[in-house]
């Protein structure tokens, strides 16, 4: 990569941008209606949320002691990727600051771009939806590529995609899967703290922890990809 190639920053999605928790659980509580099961309670959500509808299904299904067949999973996942797409973009909201933090590293000559395990088609259109899709260089969701995070090849081909280079790249996230992704891609990451994650993101030693995105401005970015650079 030439030295003109600008520095990256690379978004996870759900609990990192967007709080798409209320509707995450809206359309998991759709399913399990069908299923003739209880619904969720929201406080309970973010043991689920954070690893793809299969998983909050499976998990829910657990949580209430029921059995679940591979054919009704199948159905079940259908029914909520159709119920949470028809209803994009809900109560989804970005995180407070974030929009601002974003217009800050465009402004500082940062390239943006997003690395998701939500679907690709549904990662556009949750943007789009939000005005927000035309920031973002590439927008790789968990289908993007024959492999998905915590496989450091869906950061580093995001990357490569937005046209960025990993060795100025940094990467803010949520989850534990985030973390793991970027210190496999040797790359730093900050975690957000305020996201879908069943123990406190610090436990997973991210390289730096924000509290809102305020926190997140072009110089913290800087710093981090200059210490990775030594």
């Amino acid at each position: 990569m030439s030295s003109m190639t600008k520095p990256i920053v690379v978004f996870d999605l759900d609990g990192t941008l967007v709080d798409t928790a209320p509707d995450l659980l809206d359309s998991l509580n759709h399913c399990l209606a069908h299923a003739g099961m209880a619904k969720v309670d929201p406080v309970a959500l973010r043991r689920f949320v954070g690893h793809g509808a299969r998983v909050m299904i499976e998990r829910a299904f657990e949580a209430q002691k029921n059995l679940l067949s591979p054919e009704q999973l199948d159905w079940l996942v259908g029914l909520f990727l159709e119920h949470y797409s028809a209803n994009m973009p809900g109560r989804s909201q970005l995180f407070l600051g974030a929009h601002e933090a974003m217009h800050r590293l465009t402004a500082a000559g940062y390239t943006l771009a997003v690395c998701t395990n939500k679907f690709e088609a549904l990662s556009v259109k949750l943007l789009t939806e939000l005005g927000q899709a035309d920031r973002f260089a590439a927008i790789c969701g968990g289908d993007t590529f024959s492999f998905r995070k915590p496989d450091p090849r869906h950061l580093i081909e995001t990357i490569g995609r937005a046209g960025g280079d990993p060795d100025r790249a940094v990467m803010v996230g949520d989850s534990r899967t985030d973390i793991d992704t970027a210190k496999a891609a040797g790359i730093p990451v900050v975690a957000v703290d305020f996201g879908y994650t069943d123990q406190p993101v610090q436990t997973f030693d991210p390289s730096r922890v924000i509290s809102h995105f305020d926190e997140l401005t072009p110089d913290m970015v800087q710093d981090l990809i200059m210490a990775t650079a030594i």
